[in-house]
């Protein structure tokens, strides 16, 4: 699962947000982890399910939990982190806290009956949260019209509902950025919650497994009229003499290195094909506070 052309969204918007608010993600908001500067060897080490897997194998790739950087565990159930980010902003609320919670979705999921349970308990209860709306113009192979997102917005469904709603350029850093920021305040504040729908584009497939170019040209995403969000912070910050081109090719060039040194890294912890997995002794554990007997019993008998 790749945030190719999504990358603005959950970077600027971590930016915006304090560390130890929550974050209730999809499989495509990574770029909030590495916002957080979670180590990149952690994140490779879980798509490996290596020796150093923080999740231990239990999880599919790309399905992160970091609970010290305030990135709720990814649920391959859609449109859960909608309810689960309401609960947890109601709960801040309620135990006097200045926590907020911001819950990710996207346009497809917005079908699912959660999405509508979560805009009802956030609007009667002012739950400090946002509400974000991903419409990356395609639910895996259709398109976001199939959604209801073409004979009106994603962001008037907020409306209806009486919450403080927003459309924004979702590759726009600057736009991301501010709109984040005054949602984030709002809910400090005890205003409400705030639904943003982001209009952004999925440049590559919904996952490996998939191929786009079945169901769309293969060149769509060049003729995306929001165009590419790193180019255009690129272009914006040249503009007003804040980076230049030399600087853009060289941080590039460190950014490849410490990527490809990381995964180095990762793979000395094992590989999918070179095993060095997690011990089967760990599937005993981190169910149960104390381990009952029948368990204990069990992993004798596997001599681990």
């Amino acid at each position: 699962m790749q945030s190719l052309g999504e990358e603005a969204i959950g970077s600027a918007q971590a930016l915006a947000l304090n560390i130890d608010d929550m974050c209730f993600p999809t499989y495509r908001q990574q770029s909030i982890l590495m916002a957080r500067e979670v180590p990149l060897v952690d994140l490779i080490c879980q798509l490996l399910s290596n020796e150093r897997d923080p999740l231990k194998g239990r999880q599919l790739p790309i399905m992160y939990s970091v609970r010290d950087h305030g990135f709720f565990t990814i649920s391959g159930n859609l449109a859960t982190q909608f309810v689960q980010g309401v609960g947890w902003g109601m709960a801040s609320a309620i135990k006097g806290d200045t926590k907020i919670a911001s819950a990710w979705i996207g346009d497809g999921a917005t079908a699912e009956s959660d999405f509508h349970t979560a805009l009802t308990f956030a609007h009667v209860y002012r739950a400090p949260v946002i509400l974000n709306v991903v419409n990356n113009q395609w639910a895996i192979s259709t398109f976001q019209a199939i959604a209801g997102g073409e004979a009106t917005t994603f962001a008037g469904r907020g409306v209806g509902c009486g919450i403080a709603s927003l459309r924004v350029d979702g590759n726009d850093f600057v736009a991301v950025y501010a709109a984040s920021a005054w949602a984030a305040e709002r809910a400090r504040r005890n205003l409400g919650p705030t639904m943003i729908e982001w209009v952004t584009y999925r440049a590559g497939p919904h996952s490996t497994s998939d191929d786009p170019s079945k169901y769309r040209p293969a060149d769509d995403w060049s003729h995306f009229p929001l165009g590419d969000p790193i180019a255009r912070l690129k272009q914006h910050l040249v503009k007003i003499g804040q980076w230049s081109e030399e600087e853009h090719t060289a941080v590039s060039a460190e950014l490849e290195a410490e990527v490809i040194a990381a995964q180095k890294e990762a793979e000395q912890y094992g590989t999918l094909a070179g095993g060095q997995t997690p011990s089967a002794a760990t599937m005993f554990e981190d169910v149960y506070k104390e381990m009952p007997e029948h368990l204990k019993r069990q992993r004798q008998e596997l001599g681990i």
